[in-house]
């Protein structure tokens, strides 16, 4: 009987950890490095995927950088071709900790910070940045914007276009995780 309750609690706790996490790999990626008075420089991708363990408040992201589109056919191959290099460097990942997170909490929205490593073109930077978490019918989203320096990471804007390209650029993330 001492068996059985000692299989029955490890089984339990084994199936408890499979069950703490939240993905998507339908997750929206945006950018934004617009100038006034120039073509707008922005782009989504629609195809990241993001892993959230609710049991650590561990996030994960990963974009590739082929899937961002824009308006302009010859601005997306420019910016594939020329800045990010993606044939070089194809995926944009982030992995972090959320702070103080803990899924009792987000039955309403619930506001954290959340800090970690951002690598982008091949370099990785510390980034932390707000996220807004909320549960939703037994799905939880989760919405961030921050922005970064295309210098950070070693991206070269020639200066023929430096002029219509913003020093920073501002990344918006939205993800409805399921479970698992």
């Amino acid at each position: 009987m001492k068996k059985l309750i000692v299989f029955l609690v490890f089984f339990g706790c084994i199936a408890q950890s499979f069950g703490q996490k939240y993905f998507t790999k339908t997750g929206t990626l945006n950018f934004e490095g617009s100038v006034e008075a120039f073509e707008p420089v922005k782009a989504s991708n629609k195809t990241t995927t993001a892993i959230l363990d609710v049991s650590t408040g561990k996030l994960a992201v990963l974009g590739l950088v082929k899937g961002f589109r824009f308006k302009n056919a010859l601005m997306e191959e420019h910016f594939n071709e020329n800045y990010m290099e993606s044939d070089t460097y194809p995926k944009a990942t982030f992995t972090g900790m959320i702070d103080g997170f803990s899924i009792e909490d987000i039955s309403t929205k619930k506001e954290y910070t959340v800090e970690g490593d951002l690598t982008i073109h091949g370099k990785t930077k510390k980034v932390t940045a707000t996220v807004f978490i909320v549960e939703n019918k037994g799905t939880i989203d989760v919405a961030t914007n921050f922005s970064v320096a295309p210098g950070d990471f070693d991206i070269e804007i020639p200066s023929v276009v430096s002029e219509k390209i913003s020093d920073t650029i501002n990344i918006s993330a939205s993800f409805n995780l399921v479970k698992r």
